[in-house]
């Protein structure tokens, strides 16, 4: 990936980040501010009901204290307090004190617990109620729960037990009204928040025992057993809980309710269970705000990446252009091409960075020059000693040989005669050496260019090793065995056979000199991807890091007698092949020569083809 894209990237996912991190923040904090609120909330409405309920309750304590204060119950109680009475003249009683004081529920019980009248079940009539000593309180009781039998089921309802004390048998009034629809529904709720009324009884939660005003017909009607967790947890811990009740998938429909216990009258601590008040806040507001808030996150993140991406486009350019300008620039340089230079603009870190690339450029072509100067005089110098070297072995022959001839020309014409007739054949000889010299010299200056011919580099190594197969088991010297070890499957190349026979053999030429003492010579080709590999390798003393590094140096030589070309004549058949020449040596461990030429296939097959 190239610079410019890794800092766009990188800028526009720290807007991304960025905005991420406020938008999680804002939900963060809207949420934590979002339930404290709903704390709050549900406390105010808890105590809201509390007070709504005590208000209610002590309307029920009026009213039966307004009963049983009553002309009626007092006529009731004197006359049933003296000689035993028929009390059934006070059947429809109770029915007639409720409907005027608007009691749902009223009851008139004599001091045996016997029910003297009943309002809400007239059948009940002479009946002992169940636990009524449990009723009996001091005169300023206040309100209280009781579930209350009906003939078609029960009813939760808020009581009062008010006792007329007339005469020797005191007539207790139990009266309530209904916690029903009409009692929540007087509740003042804000809105999203509402109230509902579960009756506990029963073992297992029954969806018919809840009461929810807000459900005005059945089809605005949620079920009743997404409640059923909330309302068990309640029914076995016995104290308040809190649950969110998910109606639908949508999110907005939710709602957390506070399930608050509603227990009866007992001579304990705790009384019994008899309902559960659910006060539920609706979630809508919260879930569409954070649907707004990660709208807006969206929004101001997508502007924001947009407005990245064109800020980072530019600042990108601005900061990678000379970048790229430099990156350019130095690929010049490594491509040999010195004098590349680079626009300065500015004072900044780059444009610094680009002078200082400048400079740098100038003081290499500066120290190339001085190089390249270097190397032409050390070159010369070499040409000259090695000229000097070769020069001056034929030339002291030729002085000796002149110098016999005039001494011999002063003692006598007899003597010169046969003098001269041996320096003849001396000054020819070492003429005609002079004479190969100067030619090596002259051969090296005018190297063909190399004419490509499909080439069977096989067919070249063995020619050349039974060219020297001779020479390498002459008796002059100690025998050196030649192994060859050719590539069978290997295919022509184009090449110029005659040159590169010339190159090889000088390879092989110099691994012979390097084993005066015996030892192997080793021929291998193999291919390797698009190139053809020759190696010529010998087992003789080995070259040390200095010499192999200055061995195809033109005129260097480490032998005795040798011009130092042959190696310089092998690279440059190599190289105007397109080629590489290495060496590989250690000191006593003999060295080898690599070969790599490139196969040029289509090069091949044209001149074959032009061949045909």
């Amino acid at each position: 990936m190239k610079f410019r894209r890794k800092l766009l990237a990188v800028f526009s996912l720290t807007v991304f980040v960025s905005v991420a991190a406020v938008a999680w923040l804002v939900s963060a904090v809207t949420r934590r501010a979002f339930e404290h609120s709903e704390d709050e909330r549900t406390s105010a409405l808890v105590t809201q009901f509390g007070r709504e309920f005590t208000r209610q309750g002590d309307d029920v304590v009026r009213r039966v204290e307004a009963i049983s204060a009553s002309e009626a119950v007092t006529r009731m109680a004197l006359a049933l307090s003296h000689t035993p009475a028929d009390s059934s003249s006070y059947f429809d009683l109770a029915k007639s004190l409720a409907e005027n004081n608007q009691l749902d529920f009223l009851e008139l019980v004599d001091s045996q617990g016997k029910i003297i009248s009943s309002a809400q079940w007239p059948a009940k009539f002479g009946y002992p109620m169940d636990a009524f000593s449990a009723f009996l309180s001091p005169p300023s009781q206040p309100a209280f729960l009781k579930q209350e039998e009906l003939q078609d089921g029960t009813a939760l309802g808020l009581f009062a037990v008010r006792t007329t004390r007339v005469g020797e048998h005191p007539i207790s009034v139990i009266g309530g009204q209904r916690l029903d629809k009409n009692f929540l529904s007087r509740l003042d709720w804000p809105a999203g928040t509402r109230a509902l009324l579960y009756q506990n009884r029963g073992d297992r939660f029954a969806p018919e025992l809840l009461v929810d005003p807000s459900a005005t017909s059945p089809e605005h009607t949620h079920p009743a057993e997404k409640l059923e967790p909330l309302i068990d947890s309640v029914r076995q811990y016995n104290r308040e809980m809190t649950a969110v009740v998910h109606w639908s998938a949508d999110q907005a429909d939710d709602e957390e309710f506070h399930a608050i216990p509603l227990k009866g009258p007992s001579a304990g601590q705790e009384g019994p269970l008899l309902g559960i008040l659910l006060i539920g806040n609706s979630r809508r507001t919260y879930v569409e705000l954070k649907r707004h808030i990660r709208s807006v996150a969206l929004l101001v993140g997508g502007g924001g990446v947009v407005l990245a991406i064109l800020l980072s486009s530019w600042a990108a350019a601005r900061v990678t252009r000379p970048v790229e300008q430099l990156a350019h620039a130095a690929g010049k340089v490594a491509a040999g091409h010195w004098n590349a230079r680079v626009d300065v603009q500015g004072s900044d870190e780059l444009a610094q960075l680009a002078e200082s690339f400048n400079r740098m450029t100038e003081e290499l072509l500066n120290q190339k020059e001085r190089l390249v100067q270097a190397e032409r005089v050390a070159a010369w110098r070499e040409l000259a000693r090695r000229l000097a070297h070769e020069l001056k072995n034929p030339l002291f022959p030729l002085q000796l040989t002149v110098e016999n001839l005039l001494r011999a020309r002063q003692q006598g014409a007899e003597q010169f005669d046969e003098v001269f007739r041996e320096s003849s054949q001396t000054l020819l000889a070492e003429v005609a050496n002079l004479k190969a010299i100067v030619g090596r010299f002259s051969e090296f200056s005018r190297m063909p260019q190399p004419q490509l011919q499909p080439v069977q580099v096989n067919a070249v190594m063995t020619g050349i090793a039974q060219l020297f197969r001779a020479q390498l088991e002459s008796k002059e010297h100690s025998p050196i065995r030649c192994a060859i070890e050719l590539d069978p499957n290997l295919e022509p190349i184009a090449a110029d056979a005659e040159l590169l026979h010339r190159a090889i053999s000088n390879l092989v030429l110099n691994a012979m000199d390097a084993m005066p003492q015996g030892g192997t010579l080793t021929l291998r080709t193999r291919g390797a991807d698009a190139k053809v590999v020759i190696e010529v390798a010998d087992t003789g003393q080995g070259l040390t890091p200095e010499e192999c590094e200055r061995i195809f140096t033109p005129y260097y030589t480490s032998k005795q007698h040798g011009t130092g070309l042959g190696l310089a004549i092998a690279q440059s058949v190599v190289s105007d092949h397109k080629g590489r020449i290495g060496v590989s040596s250690q000191p006593g461990r003999g060295t080898t020569f690599v070969i790599e030429l490139p196969r040029n296939s289509d090069a091949a097959r044209d001149t074959s083809a032009q061949t045909a």
